[in-house]
């Protein structure tokens, strides 16, 4: 069989986002639901489809960055379409600053995704919003055309008359308004500032007339299209930089805790990615009275237990991923048959699973840049140290010694407490879960550095 080495390099590309239904995608998907604790998106679907469908859920959803949650939440999209939802997906590192968001901003992306989503056609009352939003674009002072929110709307002294648009519905105008807004205040700090000067003591209001005048008529024009209702997924929160905020409270602790009950109250199920990191924060348990449920934790793949021996099924399904890869056509169990010809020695699948950690878009990376370092079949594992050898060194400059004891306290016990948070959010400790426990390690990229076998 003729291997391509270049379509092998493309298809590992670590940034790629597999999507469900995708048949394309479909190719190369591995379920590791198996090896991670349990089926965590089917229960998400069935809270949502089976237990709660007439009555709003509110869900968070969890793991490191780059474990495979955009993966799996885009398959939760196409589950619950096919049960008879409208799902809403979409990235919220798009529409917000990531390093200062405030709850106003993420309540009018929201408002903004559904009625770019649905016909404009089930939003004809929306005057609570259009005048919010006219006084947001006034603030701002921007080159908004503000007509873009006067359509439907009486004149208001001081603002231009109303000009015909080329679009035949005000509303659409008014979710390209938001649009523009949220753009200006996503490229200025300055223009954050004074948008969420004018939202907070609002944001009652705001989330009151999102419900009325944008979600209620949504779910009603969807029931008489029978559909069951309307899913918002709000990606990418997890994301949210843990920087303070000007009154000494981090910004994730204030958008999570502070702020969780305008997040909870659109009258819709919506589900959010929420920073991994807040689950070891001494407020943690405040947070999860504060939502309906438990956050759901996607872990790592396990590529060993906690007493060092090998999982042999997260070992399979990894090197599945890989092969997938190469071979997207074949079975599972052809695809083994030519191990041989990709990976020289053929336990050089192996080692880049194990130093993986079992993290999927770092087994990626590894395996991209062995690819680009390599360039022909089959590749040669003294590339491949090359590779991990760079990752290490990359990683090991950034590391204090103060880190350096708390790694091998994790390596030591398996076990991390509020003060590991800043190891958690680096990627330099892993969760994995065996039989509905949590335990941890270092990142084995670390385990060759010599900081790591020192003595406290």
């Amino acid at each position: 069989m003729a291997l391509d080495i270049r379509q092998f390099f493309q298809a590992t590309n670590p940034s790629k986002t597999l999507v469900k239904g995708n048949p394309e995608d479909e190719k190369y998907y591995i379920d590791f639901s198996d090896v991670r604790g349990g089926e965590l998106i089917t229960e998400l679907k069935e809270s949502i489809s089976f237990f709660s469908p007439e009555d709003p859920t509110c869900t968070l959803f969890t793991g490191h960055i780059g474990c495979g949650k955009s993966t799996e939440l885009l398959r939760l999209k196409a589950e619950l379409e096919r049960d008879g939802f409208h799902v809403v997906y979409f990235a919220s590192s798009d529409d917000l600053e990531m390093g200062d968001v405030d709850v106003g901003d993420v309540l009018l992306v929201i408002a903004r995704r559904i009625m770019q989503s649905l016909d404009q056609t089930y939003f004809d009352q929306t005057h609570t919003l259009q005048e919010l939003l006219q006084g947001a674009a006034r603030l701002l002072m921007t080159e908004i055309e503000l007509q873009e929110f006067e359509l439907g709307m009486p004149k208001v002294d001081g603002l231009p008359e109303a000009k015909l648009s080329a679009k035949k519905s005000g509303e659409f105008s008014l979710a390209f308004g938001i649009g523009k807004i949220t753009a200006k205040a996503k490229s200025s700090s300055v223009l954050r500032e004074k948008l969420n000067q004018y939202l907070g003591p609002q944001k009652a209001r705001l989330l009151e007339a999102i419900n009325k005048e944008v979600l209620l008529p949504a779910i009603a024009k969807l029931k008489t299209l029978n559909r069951l209702g309307l899913v918002v997924i709000v990606d990418n929160l997890d994301r949210i930089e843990p920087r303070q905020k000007s009154w000494g409270r981090s910004q994730q602790e204030y958008l999570f805790i502070d702020q969780s009950d305008f997040l909870t109250r659109l009258r819709c199920h919506v589900v959010y990615t929420m920073p991994l990191d807040l689950r070891f924060s001494s407020e943690y348990g405040i947070m999860t009275q504060r939502f309906p449920d438990e956050p759901k934790v996607l872990p790592m793949v396990p590529v060993q237990f906690q007493d060092g021996s090998e999982c042999t099924a997260g070992m399979t399904l990894l090197r599945q991923m890989v092969l997938a890869r190469a071979l997207p056509d074949l079975s599972p169990e052809a695809r083994l048959q030519h191990i041989s010809s990709l990976f020289d020695p053929p336990e050089s699948l192996d080692r880049l699973c194990h130093a993986s950690g079992g993290h999927v878009r770092d087994l990626l990376k590894l395996l991209n840049d062995w690819i680009k370092k390599n360039r022909q079949f089959p590749l040669k594992q003294d590339f491949l140290e090359q590779v991990i050898r760079s990752r290490r060194n990359d990683i090991v400059l950034s590391i204090s010694d103060d880190e350096w004891e708390l790694l091998r306290q994790v390596r030591q016990r398996k076990k991390i407490n509020e003060a590991y948070q800043s190891l958690i959010r680096s990627r330099l400790v892993y969760e994995y879960r065996d039989r509905g426990e949590s335990w941890f390690d270092v990142n084995p990229l670390l385990l060759g550095a010599k900081e790591l076998a020192e003595s406290p």
